[in-house]
């Protein structure tokens, strides 16, 4: 069984954005979960496309919604994320937190590029994590898509804005 990912709204929107959405089900089959701030995030009017797109996996039961229920462990993880931080921490934004949180009450991954803003936490929660690119690897590793195919990906998800801590997909792979 794949283990679940859980991803927050960067992670996600980077794939959205370059139309490449299809390839988080076809890695992660019954895995690619969206918790409900994630999904909320994307709904915004400002990008109304991109809420479509994945609107069209949740259709076709290719990836799936999750809500936090507030009498959880999760909530209550959320909760201290998002708006009583221990001393020493910070908040952090709604997707991010509720990626962490549902990853951590249920075992899964979190799938987030946003390192500086959750990388204390994933360290204290003991947390798997996995990015953008390291996605991407994944896929070229399982033969879904050729070097030449990561590379024309990432130079569109870096002209999205996307931060993916390398400047092409083949110099990513090789400081792996």
């Amino acid at each position: 069984m794949t283990d679940l990912l859980f991803f927050d709204t960067d992670c996600l929107s980077a794939f959205l954005w370059v139309r490449r959405e299809g390839l988080l089900p076809r890695l992660y089959p019954g895995g690619v979960i969206i918790p409900r701030p994630v999904y909320r995030e994307l709904s915004r009017p400002g990008a109304p496309h991109l809420r479509q797109r994945l609107d069209a996996l949740l259709t076709q039961h290719l990836v799936s919604i999750q809500d936090i229920a507030i009498d959880s462990e999760a909530y209550a993880t959320y909760y201290q994320l998002t708006e009583a931080p221990a001393p020493g921490h910070k908040i952090i934004g709604s997707g991010e937190a509720a990626s962490i949180a549902l990853a951590r009450e249920q075992g899964g991954i979190v799938a987030s590029n946003n390192l500086k803003d959750i990388q204390t936490y994933i360290a204290k929660y003991r947390l798997k994590h996995t990015t953008t690119g390291a996605i991407l690897a994944d896929a070229y590793r399982r033969s879904e898509l050729t070097l030449e195919e990561g590379d024309a990906i990432w130079a569109a998800m870096l002209a999205k804005r996307r931060r993916l801590g390398a400047p092409s997909f083949h110099e990513f792979l090789r400081l792996r």
